[in-house]
């Protein structure tokens, strides 16, 4: 249970993609309360903006350490 207790900003991105991915799936269940559903899809649209901001700086990281190689690739044609 501590798992789910743990913040958001400290999840890695697989483990915080696969809790949204449980998210969706038990909301399309239609089994919830109104309450539940919304406190569900306040988590889901949180891990999701964190999923984003992950990607985001994963991508950063590689523009930033592939671009050095690819001028000197370009510069040896």
């Amino acid at each position: 249970m501590a798992e789910k207790i743990k913040k958001i900003e400290e999840l890695p991105y697989e483990v915080a993609f696969t809790e949204l991915g449980n998210i969706v799936e038990s909301l399309e269940t239609g089994e919830h309360t109104l309450e539940e559903a919304m406190a569900l899809f306040e988590r889901g649209q949180v891990l999701a903006k964190h999923c984003a901001m992950l990607l985001d700086k994963a991508e950063l990281k590689v523009k930033q350490l592939s671009d050095d190689s690819l001028l000197e690739f370009r510069g040896e044609e």
